[in-house]
């Protein structure tokens, strides 16, 4: 009637998820400077970059998620 101790998850689970939420506020930021560029252009805003890692970001953080999330059963 022993309980197993709960395996503990690994790092880059929460690198993922930092990483994921870290690339939200990057994409929002970046909408936010697309509806409303800043006075300055600067050499590359055309491509909006910030978009673009931002979705990067994302992408890596659940991808980081994904592949190292253990199910409880397990």
């Amino acid at each position: 009637m022993e309980k197993e101790p709960k395996e503990m998850k690994p790092i880059w689970y929460f690198v993922g998820l930092m990483l994921s939420a870290m690339g939200a506020v990057v994409v929002i930021a970046g909408v936010a400077n697309y509806l409303s560029p800043p006075a300055r252009e600067t050499v590359l805003s055309r491509l909006h970059p910030e978009l673009w890692w931002g979705v990067v970001m994302i992408v890596a953080g659940l991808v980081f998620f994904f592949s190292n999330r253990r199910s409880e059963t397990e």
